[in-house]
């Protein structure tokens, strides 16, 4: 990795701290700087025992610091899970989304919430608001396994298939999506559209431990794969001839990016925009190096999603916009923007 990117890495870690900062003290609710280094300084026995605010100690500790976390992990597991993907595809349209990890997830979640009262009401019982996010993971490594064993052949996944099969799922569980919110009561309706849009307004420290290890498994083992990325570029049939085991490699992206965007997408949602945009500009400024834009899609996924998260919650306040139209009114003008340039 050059001088270059390892500075631009390091920018991302500061900028990401600054964030992380304001996303604390911002909202309905504000709290100074200055308290909140306080409060957290005592908390880590680095400094002396001083009187705490107790009303900024739990605004602090009990919504907004989970919030905060949960934020970087989802960011971090779409921006680095994106990356992975548009680099076995070479494709740098491809997503998470695009072989139905996305759309199975939220077919099974919305699926939950239509018929919970009918179907679900045992395992509800059981485990409580954990049947959504168990739901919702269970969609996704669905429709990911149903893609890759539609694509493999004699054992080899074919990407070209990959693509096609994923598509055709998508627009499937978007059918039955649709259906399931035209039989959704009102009441039902609302929480579906709030779902589908994204949103960090339900995270504790409980659903963030709960999820944790899905994410963050991936985030430490995707990195690993840059330098095979690389040699993806050249090709799968030239990365072969360089021993690199491509089967192998594919099989491994794919399980590690299903379970890092299932289980985001089990607690905040579907947030787009994130996994396609976020690789597109950390090659833009840093290049095309594996190794270098997997670990910095992972740090400006994290930025993005807790900066969009800040946006969210005090733009309108004290209502809270979904965060995924944040990340989508963001995206977009973006995304245009660069491909107009690029073309």
């Amino acid at each position: 990795m050059y001088k270059r990117q390892k500075l631009i890495l390091l920018a991302l870690v500061s900028i990401l701290i600054v964030v992380c900062i304001i996303s604390l003290g911002l909202g309905a609710y504000f709290i100074p700087p200055k308290d909140i280094f306080s409060l957290l300084m005592q908390k880590t026995h680095l400094a002396s025992a001083t009187p705490i605010n107790s009303m900024h100690e739990d605004v602090i500790f009990e919504i907004r610091l989970p919030r905060l976390l949960l934020g970087i992990l989802v960011g971090a597991a779409l921006g680095i899970s994106g990356a992975a993907i548009q680099g076995i595809f070479r494709n740098p349209l491809a997503e998470p989304g695009l072989i139905g990890i996305s759309s199975g997830a939220s077919l099974f979640a919305v699926m939950i919430i239509a018929f919970e009262a009918l179907v679900f009401t045992s395992i509800s019982a059981w485990i409580g608001y954990y049947v959504l996010a168990f739901g919702a993971f269970a969609g996704a490594g669905l429709t990911a396994f149903m893609v890759y064993r539609i694509a493999s052949k004699n054992g080899k996944p074919s990407v070209t298939t990959m693509l096609l099969a994923g598509i055709a799922i998508n627009a499937f569980a978007g059918a039955l999506t649709g259906l399931m919110t035209y039989v959704s009561t009102e009441q039902q309706l609302r929480t579906i559209t709030f779902w589908l849009l994204g949103s960090l307004g339900g995270a504790t420290w409980e659903n963030l431990l709960a999820v944790a290890p899905f994410i963050i498994i991936p985030l430490i083992c995707l990195p690993f794969f840059g330098k095979s990325l690389n040699a993806f570029a050249l090709g799968e049939m030239q990365a072969d001839l360089l021993g690199i085991q491509t089967d192998r490699i594919k099989r491994w992206v794919v399980v590690l990016s299903t379970l890092a965007v299932g289980a985001s997408v089990a607690v905040s949602g579907i947030i787009g925009f994130v996994g396609l945009i976020v690789p597109h500009i950390i090659r833009l400024i840093g290049g095309a190096d594996h190794r270098f834009v997997l670990p910095g899609s992972l740090l400006f996924g994290a930025l993005v999603l807790t900066l969009a998260d800040v946006i969210a919650r005090v733009s309108v306040a004290p209502i809270e916009l979904p965060i995924g139209v944040i990340t989508a009114l963001l995206g977009t003008p973006l995304f245009l923007y660069i491909l107009i340039k690029e073309k």
